[in-house]
């Protein structure tokens, strides 16, 4: 006689979170393997001395309340708006097969969620928002996207997209571009290096900046 071998036990079904967690993976990994395979990604990287950043914003922070200090995270956001209006062209997205540049500059910002998953909604107008006004669109967009309440506006009018995962002691990170935008920017970690200044090697505050561009 023989006998059968044992019927698996059917998978036990996920719940709605974990489901929408796996549907947002599975996006996620088509759309940058989509990017992969269809862009022709170039990498540009270059170290900033963050000296004269960090002094400003020190002084600036000083006279704030904890609650509303700002991060050097946001200098870097403002940084990369101001650079978008130097060079316009990548300012930019895909429509079918036309590059249309766009007038208003959107910086996306890639948010890490809490139960998994990445999204990269925008800030709207970015290059016209102060420093502060920059650090609380930045809160207020964290605190929805984690709360699962962005507008569809910032998920679809990114212009770019800026990167970082610093925090995690990371020194360089080269992005993979959202489409349809053209480019994407990283920041690692600030870390201190010693640095020429002024004839002098010093010690100082360094962040690495990466480009990842549509050639």
């Amino acid at each position: 006689a023989t006998t059968a071998a044992p019927t698996a036990a059917p998978a036990a079904p996920l719940s709605p979170a974990a489901e929408r967690n796996a549907a947002m993976r599975r996006a996620i990994a088509a759309s940058m393997s989509r990017s992969k395979r269809e862009i022709p990604h170039f990498y540009l990287g270059q170290t900033i001395d963050m000296s004269r950043s960090l002094a400003w914003l020190g002084q600036e922070n000083l006279r704030r309340p904890v609650t509303e200090r700002v991060l050097h995270g946001v200098l870097m956001v403002k940084a990369v708006a101001l650079a978008l209006r130097e060079v316009p062209e990548l300012n930019a997205v895909w429509s079918g097969d036309e590059l249309v540049r766009r007038d208003d500059v959107n910086v996306g910002v890639a948010i890490s969620l809490r139960g998994g998953g990445l999204v990269a909604p925008a800030i709207h107008h970015t290059d016209e928002l102060t420093v502060e006004e920059l650090m609380h669109a930045f809160r207020d967009l964290v605190s929805r996207a984690r709360a699962g309440s962005l507008r569809s506006s910032e998920m679809s009018e990114p212009t770019i997209t800026v990167t970082s995962i610093g925090e995690r002691g990371v020194e360089s990170i080269f992005g993979v571009i959202f489409p349809p935008q053209v480019a994407i920017v990283g920041f690692g970690t600030l870390v201190e290096r010693p640095w020429i200044s002024e004839g002098q090697i010093l010690p100082c505050p360094i962040v690495n900046a990466s480009l990842s561009a549509d050639h």
